[in-house]
């Protein structure tokens, strides 16, 4: 499954997973990174610097998967508990080699200039700062959407050169309010002109190949998030994986196939982190418009995976998740000659493992109340008829993959 893969792509479709949480605050990642760049290069920073806080500061949330906590991160300056989702970022960063290097800054990034233990790694201390500085701008600039940015510029630079030296190492604040002087800096933020920004980011990165270990993980990292948004959808996205694995091993398809069926399961519902918490967790039926609010999420899914070059056909195997052999699915009303064998695994191995998970409405079912439910769906046109056959063929061997535990 070796294939050559645009880091600068990954990172920024990391981002995006992330941004998701925010629901309707989006590219705070981005913006950081934005932030921490020019920054970066007020201080003179040599290249392989300043693309290591533009790395880390994108993805520095990764431990963040509730709407609540993201709420807290943008609305206030700072709280009691805001170290928890800084240790589970560096905990999920430390699993993937290839952004294990960034593991020790995102665990820092919250931490006060004047708490940062006295042993740490000076360029660690510095860059977790620097992120740390331009996270907390960014909250004052969320907190100032009513105002022109021109406007507000100068109360949010008043508000955070007052933790100098307490909150903020003095030379990056310094730095900062510098690099704050310049108007193209306040008004490059704004969504239209930030993604120029990002493609011309985007256009410097140089594709790399990334082996089966490296892709498995990253995908593993995207998974974890989107599983932490709920103790109901814990490792749901793996135990997807492992089932349309082992679906695709029985029915005889390629490994480099099956390798790629597992990311699309760990990738599949990406866009979950675009719903917020109280309609994941809710213990009832949905609303007509919480129902609304759901059907977005394999679109989002789509949306972030298909700006990856090399993953069109995992983008769309995943993002298909929801569709119906009779095209009344979504989000594209897809119909059996437009679904691929692959696609229709992971249908079936998705609604297998939710069935197999207790949630918030039920409790989990068992393997011989799972079929007759798939065998009904298959019937009604909703799921490929013989993959679900195979299922039955295997129960037990289904439960296990989907329950992750082998």
């Amino acid at each position: 499954m070796a294939r050559k893969v645009n880091i600068r792509q990954l990172v920024h479709a990391l981002s995006d997973t992330l941004d998701l949480v925010g629901i309707d605050e989006t590219h705070h990642g981005k913006r950081v990174a934005f932030m921490a760049l020019h920054c970066a290069q007020t201080l003179g920073y040599d290249t392989g610097a300043q693309d290591r806080v533009y790395n880390a500061a994108l993805i520095h949330d990764s431990g963040v998967s509730s709407t609540e906590v993201h709420r807290k991160l943008s609305s206030e300056l700072d709280w009691e508990g805001s170290q928890e989702h800084c240790l589970r970022g560096e905990t999920l960063l430390g699993r993937c080699r290839l952004f294990s290097h960034l593991a020790p800054v995102i665990r820092y990034h919250h931490t006060h200039w004047e708490d940062l233990p006295g042993d740490l790694a000076p360029s660690v201390a510095l860059d977790s700062n620097l992120i740390y500085l331009t996270d907390r701008v960014d909250a004052l600039i969320c907190q100032n959407r009513d105002r022109d940015i021109l406007m507000a510029r100068h109360d949010i630079c008043g508000t955070i050169a007052r933790y100098r030296g307490s909150f903020f190492e003095p030379g990056l604040l310094d730095a900062f309010l510098e690099t704050a002087r310049n108007e193209f800096f306040w008004l490059s933020m704004d969504d239209r002109h930030l993604v120029r920004f990002l493609v011309e980011m985007e256009r410097r990165g140089t594709p790399e190949t990334a082996g089966r270990q490296t892709i498995l993980e990253v995908a593993g990292m995207f998974a974890d998030i989107v599983d932490s948004k709920s103790a109901f959808t814990h490792e749901h996205s793996k135990g997807v994986a492992r089932l349309a694995k082992y679906l695709g091993r029985c029915l005889g398809l390629p490994a480099g196939t099956l390798d790629d069926l597992e990311v699309a399961g760990l990738l599949h519902d990406l866009g979950k982190l675009n719903v917020p918490d109280d309609i994941l967790e809710k213990p009832g039926p949905l609303t007509e418009a919480e129902r609304a609010v759901m059907l977005h999420h394999s679109f989002e899914s789509f949306q972030v995976l298909s700006r990856i070059s090399g993953f069109e056909e995992i983008a769309r195997w995943a993002a298909f998740h929801h569709e119906e052999m009779s095209g009344k699915g979504y989000p594209f009303r897809k119909n059996e000659t437009g679904l691929s064998l692959e696609a229709r695994i992971i249908a079936v191995a998705d609604v297998f493992q939710a069935l197999a998970q207790t949630r918030p409405y039920r409790e989990s079912l068992s393997p011989g109340a799972i079929i007759p439910i798939l065998l009904d769906m298959a019937a009604g046109g909703k799921l490929d008829p013989d993959i679900v056959s195979l299922v039955e063929a295997h129960p037990e061997e289904c439960w296990r993959a989907a329950t992750c535990l082998d």
